[in-house]
């Protein structure tokens, strides 16, 4: 039975859940006892689903669609030469290894031939119990830490030596730390002749503690470690240096400056994508350009520092009134020092653009983008013929403002060349020579086709893949519809998808479910590119639903103006959007069933699904919250710092105090489910537990499952999660009966 809590009016039921490697173990349901309120007659239970009925709505998840689909997917692994090999899966299941010259000739590598490169030398057996390494770009030498110190490994002999000696806990070199993560990887840049490394000291001494504990028979395993909040007095710090590995005993080289906030224009921390961000070493070595960053990421100082010596210069600053950043995912400044000469991204015109700035003077010398249109990532950039070739997306008009095409333009702000003129969204890799590229491009309702294709012109060199969907077609498969509506104020138009159920009755009323993650730094929908099940949106479809996804406004990629939408203003999360959508669909469409609307997500898409509950109880009837950032002051300083601000107090209330969900709970009025993992080391559960005990202290029914051991995104159990998922939009959304403890996985 149940364990009964009367402190707390609720009850208890322990379930079999996975550790993160095995079949599912044990979770914890946490259910209200007070009774829901009964559904209406038109509502009523009388419809009963069935372990068939799920199971063909299993049909449509990824593990079963993937394999239905073929030719898709290359990802060139490129040669010096210009030459390439990929794999891909053909229709009959195989991958054969196919090599292409740089005229687009396709030699299949399946057996070896003098044509065929040499299969690349993969170690076999790797000391794992050595820590995660950094090699240099010559393959001599591996940096990793060790007790908070930076050392280094000849690869060919394994000798180890240390590079620092007075890195302490708390204050080490190197260390990958940001409260959300957290590794024992080395942060830093090898020089382009792997004789210097950039790094930093990082400083966390005073900085804020997380635990969090992990359960098993016996004692409890306690984790701690630093996690700076907003508002902290003290964050995490960092102390710039190049340790000199070319003498005969390694130097370590301070930058003359005070430390630097763990801060990045590119993400949430200086670890972007596996390397230190924000840093660029001159070719020969000799100096480093770098950008200072504010604590509330308004203020960017590119920088230079003579390695040698530690000098450092400012060259050029640019303020912001909300967020800087500069670029998608990756830094768009680059040093040109054979000009001298910096390449700039700033958003100061309303779109992300690029500039051309002197590298001595920091003084403007041209705008080289224009328009509208934001440029996303430069790829390459051609010093001799003064040329740069950049990914944008918005620039196409008539097209979805989120499809990314390839350019080149002149430095001079000339020339501006589209590469791949396709409607649809291109994921193009360069070659190393930058002759040719390969462009994979698709939509979510059209396959990849990946050609090769000129990099001067754009003109086609050879059609190399064209996705097959037949056998996805032939089991039944629809893709989504592409769907545009306007924003509440009626200013932007708003992108997105939807899901119908394959048997679709448009002489029926269909509840409509919403997807939604609000970003401020992505969106509900995703990669744009063509995927055969995108989450268990056609699935949950399949059961009875309409299900949505609409990027609203405050996502990035498009205008400044669009982005900075809800600065300041968290608990927006799009959710006036996300309505005034819904309204617009279910005008065009009598089988949208607007008194029964359901929302779910995940993290960010938790504390919005939370949000739109309390926001907007008559409007929303179902919400499954999961692993949400409820209240920012409970999650690291950087994503909230950078889009909130920093925090003030005013008197006993702060600047977080409005945005936060339990301050909101006592409005609600439908049906919620909150899921949290208890090891979740990104968003930690106490943000779902502040929730919990509102809810409690307001009296509301609600819902709750917590995964022990899992961290943020459930695991092993994410498959449970989702079943539990179904089961509650099906009996509480839908009025059904869905069928017990139904086993989601790869039969």
């Amino acid at each position: 039975m149940p364990f009964q809590s009367r402190a707390f009016g609720a009850s208890f039921e322990v379930f079999d859940s996975p550790p993160s490697s095995h079949p599912m173990r044990r979770s914890v349901l946490l259910t209200a006892v007070a009774l829901a309120a009964p559904l209406t007659a038109a509502h009523a239970q009388s419809r009963v689903l069935t372990a068939a009925d799920y199971a063909r709505a299993e049909k449509f998840l990824g593990f079963n669609t993937q394999p239905l689909v073929s030719n898709t997917g290359v990802q060139p692994a490129w040669l010096p030469d210009g030459r390439f090999t990929y794999r891909v899966r053909q229709p009959d299941g195989s991958q054969p290894m196919m090599l292409v010259s740089a005229k687009g000739v396709k030699t299949n590598c399946a057996t070896a031939s003098a044509q065929c490169p040499a299969a690349s030398a993969v170690p076999t057996s790797r000391n794992r119990s050595r820590a995660p390494e950094v090699l240099s770009p010559d393959g001599s030498k591996a940096a990793f830490i060790r007790d908070w110190n930076l050392w280094v490994r000849d690869v060919a002999s394994n000798a180890e030596t240390p590079l620092t000696t007075d890195g302490v806990k708390d204050y080490g070199y190197a260390t990958d730390n940001a409260g959300w993560v957290h590794s024992d990887r080395a942060v830093l840049l090898w020089s382009p002749d792997s004789k210097k490394i950039a790094t930093f000291q990082q400083d966390q001494r005073k900085t804020g503690e997380m635990y969090l504990v992990r359960y098993k028979v016996g004692h409890p395993e306690l984790m701690q470690w630093k996690y700076p909040l907003p508002g902290d007095s003290t964050i995490s710090m960092i102390e710039r240096v190049v340790v000199d590995l070319s003498g005969t005993a390694p130097k370590v080289v301070r930058f003359k400056m005070p430390a630097d906030q763990h801060r990045s224009s590119v993400c949430d921390h200086i670890n972007c994508g596996g390397k230190l961000a924000d840093t660029e070493w001159f070719p020969d070595g000799s100096k480093v350009a770098f950008l200072s960053n504010s604590r509330d990421h308004k203020v960017a100082t590119l920088r230079v520092a003579d390695a040698a010596t530690g000098d450092v210069r400012d060259v050029l600053r640019e303020e912001v009134a909300t967020q800087f950043e500069s670029g998608d995912g990756e830094q768009n400044w680059r040093i040109l020092p054979a000009s001298n000469e910096v390449l700039w991204f700033s958003e100061r015109d309303d779109w992300g653009q690029l500039y051309l700035y002197d590298l001595t003077t920091g003084a403007l010398k041209n705008k080289i983008t224009t328009g509208e249109g934001t440029v996303l990532d430069v790829v390459r950039i051609d010093e001799k013929s003064r040329t740069v070739w950049f990914n944008a997306a918005g620039k196409e008009k008539g097209r979805d403002p989120y499809f990314r095409h390839l350019y080149r333009i002149g430095l001079d702000g000339k020339g501006v060349t589209l590469l791949t003129p396709e409607d649809g969204d291109h994921n193009v890799s360069l070659s190393p020579t930058g002759t040719h590229f390969v462009d994979s491009w698709s939509r979510p309702d059209v396959p990849q086709t990946t050609v090769l294709r000129d990099a001067k012109s754009g003109t086609l060199i050879a059609t190399l893949e064209k996705g097959d969907i037949s056998k996805l077609l032939a089991a039944g498969w629809k893709a989504p519809t592409r769907i545009t509506v306007k924003d509440r104020a009626g200013k932007w138009d708003l992108h997105g998808l939807m899901w119908t159920p394959t048997t679709l009755d448009s002489t029926k009323k269909y509840p409509i479910i919403n997807y939604i993650y609000p970003g401020p730094q992505g969106g509900s929908v995703g990669s744009r590119q063509f995927s055969p099940a995108t989450r268990d949106n056609q699935a949950l479809a399949e059961l009875g639903f309409i299900v949505v996804a609409i990027d609203g406004t405050g996502n990035p990629t498009r205008s400044k103006s669009f982005h900075d939408a809800y600065y300041g203003r968290l608990g927006d999360n799009t959710l006036p959007d996300q309505i005034a959508g819904m309204k617009q669909l279910a005008q065009r469409h009598a089988f949208i069933d607007l008194d029964r609307v359901g929302i779910w997500g995940h993290s960010g898409g938790g504390f919005a699904t939370a949000g739109a509950m309390f926001r907007y109880p008559d409007f929303f009837k179902v919400g499954i919250s999961e692993s949400g950032n409820h209240d920012n002051r409970n999650y690291e300083d950087d994503w909230g710092e950078r889009y909130h601000g920093l925090l003030s107090r005013n008197g006993t209330s702060d600047s977080y105090d409005a945005e936060a969900n339990q301050a909101l709970a006592k409005n609600l009025k439908g049906k919620l489910m909150l899921a949290h993992g208890t090891a979740d080391d990104n968003v930690p559960p106490d943000n779902t537990y502040l929730v919990v005990d509102a809810l409690i202290k307001a009296g509301k029914d609600f819902d709750l499952v917590m995964i022990p051991n899992a961290a943020h995104g459930f695991g092993a159990a994410s498959n449970y999660m989702m079943r539990r998922r179904w089961d509650y939009f099906v009996q509480h959304l839908l009025g059904a009966t869905p069928p017990k403890e139904y086993q989601i996985g790869p039969k």
